[in-house]
């Protein structure tokens, strides 16, 4: 099952549907969510950063980290395995430019 996922990655990395994610620990190319969803009564738009990865992919991500997608810094808010636990799911948080 791992094979089959990573084939998928690669695929949809080679069609263009990735992005390119940087951490202390390496880089890989991950699926990238950042929806607008409606909050307080639809008087604001939250955004939600995300990605999804194979868990070998970048195995040593961790809860604190930051990561860097299209030059734009994000803390790892939250990890958690998906299905099998071959992929994972890393809710972000945008942090402020470096300065």
């Amino acid at each position: 099952m791992i094979a089959r996922l990573e084939a998928l990655y690669d695929a949809a990395d080679r069609a263009g549907l990735l992005v390119r994610a940087e951490t202390d620990g390496g880089s890989a190319s991950v699926e990238f969510r950042a929806p607008d969803e409606p909050v307080l009564d639809g008087l604001a738009l939250s955004a939600d950063y995300a990605i999804r990865y194979p868990a070998s992919a970048l195995p040593t991500l961790a809860v604190d980290d930051e990561i860097y997608i299209a030059g734009v810094r994000y803390q790892v808010r939250d990890i958690r395995a998906v299905g099998d636990g071959a992929e994972r799911r890393a809710d972000l948080t945008r942090l402020e430019p470096l300065r």
